[in-house]
């Protein structure tokens, strides 16, 4: 496969822009100065550059050759709700705003690429760069799709990669199959009456429904899902009271669900909602779910995770790149585009094992800026496999 020696001449470059974005972070759909700066660049490398796409989404295209076949190659622009807790001199200038995840780190290669393959780019075809907002939570990526982005930028396979700590340095992990979990969340509100609390029997008590309801939830998993179909659910939240004396008329129990097998999105719903019922019951309160379903899994097709492992292979060697690991119990809105393409591939570019704080979501997390070579050449491969040049 081609290679480009530009790679490391403009990677100093590169992790330069990683760096300004890095000091400047915006929350998801309000990303508007990192497009603007995204924007920028790409219409200084020669790009077509579309930002009427979908909220704060920029979108370029680049076309060589006279071939029709189009892929997209997907990063991410925001940043995280977290006050950072690094000493480094690009800290962000943001107070409470962080990327803390590496978005910084994926746009800064994604730009990169688009440099590389405008200079020289050997390929026949498109490639569509999107650089999307909202990824954490919010769904930026099912927002582009419903906003049309499919429709005007139909592709046959969609790519992104993820930095991600703990998983050996350097190496790139791709599965065929399910890499990344779906998301569902869930509020349970227990009601009644309250009572003093030194007369209990004279009302009911929802704080007690609540408990009973973290204990018997667990059953879901542990007696109503296939052992061998890995889910996890869990509580993340209690709240209800406000004085010491009173028995509070509610109180809400948070939490959310986690799973590969897009069928126990309805599953866990109908289980979540018969054991609240069934506890309130019990304790003579009324419960109202809430059930929110949230992220996809990210299921990489045989295609795509085939050609995403011979791209790794490309740039890292045959020894670097991993193709069975455990999955993820995180997910990744990247799950709506890959289903809405219907091929691509989802993979990992390892930086090794780091400390507490240190990793995805933490108040300490540093990108490693070792890999931004790695994920540039990766990207380049991956469009040098989809759309070869006929010879």
């Amino acid at each position: 496969m081609p290679t480009n020696d530009r790679v490391a001449e403009i990677t100093p470059e590169v992790v330069a822009w990683r760096k300004h974005i890095h000091a400047n972070p915006e929350l998801g759909f309000a990303e508007h100065e990192t497009a603007a700066f995204v924007a920028a660049k790409l219409s200084e490398f020669g790009l077509a550059v579309h930002t009427d796409v979908s909220q704060t989404a920029v979108v370029a295209t680049l076309t060589k050759g006279s071939g029709k076949r189009a892929i997209a190659l997907r990063a991410e622009l925001d940043a995280l709700p977290i006050e950072e807790a690094t000493d480094v001199d690009y800290a962000s200038r943001n107070k409470g705003v962080m990327h803390a995840c590496g978005h910084d780190g994926h746009t800064a290669i994604l730009l990169g690429t688009a440099q590389l393959l405008a200079e020289s780019g050997d390929f026949d075809g498109t490639v569509v760069f999107i650089f999307q907002p909202a990824e954490e939570v919010v769904g930026g990526g099912k927002k582009m799709i419903e906003d049309g982005l499919l429709k005007r930028f139909p592709v046959e396979k969609v790519f992104a990669i993820h930095n991600w700590p703990g998983f050996p340095k350097d190496q790139i992990g791709v599965l065929t199959g399910p890499q990344m979990a779906a998301v569902d969340d869930f509020e349970i509100r227990f009601h009644g009456s309250g009572c003093h609390a030194a007369m209990p029997h004279l009302g009911d008590d929802p704080v007690l429904a609540a408990a009973s309801f973290v204990t018997a939830i667990q059953r879901v998993v542990s007696r109503s899902i296939d052992p061998l179909s890995a889910a996890v659910l869990s509580v993340t939240q209690i709240h209800g009271g406000r004085f010491n004396n009173f028995v509070p008329t509610e109180a809400t129990v948070e939490g959310t669900c986690r799973f590969y097998d897009p069928a126990l999105s309805d599953h866990c719903a109908a289980e979540i909602g018969r054991v609240a019922q069934a506890v309130a019951a019990m304790h003579g309160v009324a419960a109202d779910l809430n059930y929110k379903r949230g992220y996809p899994p990210v299921v990489n097709p045989v295609a795509g995770a085939e050609l995403a492992t011979l791209a790794g292979r490309d740039t890292v060697g045959i020894e670097r790149v991993s193709t069975d690991f455990p999955p993820s119990m995180g997910c990744e809105d990247f799950a709506f585009l890959l289903r809405g393409v219907g091929d691509g591939a989802y993979a990992w570019i390892g930086v090794g094992d780091v400390g507490p704080g240190e990793g995805l979501h933490g108040d300490r997390f540093v990108f490693d800026d070792d890999i931004v070579p790695v994920g540039m050449r990766y990207f380049l491969n991956v469009v040098h496999r989809a759309l070869p040049r006929v010879r």
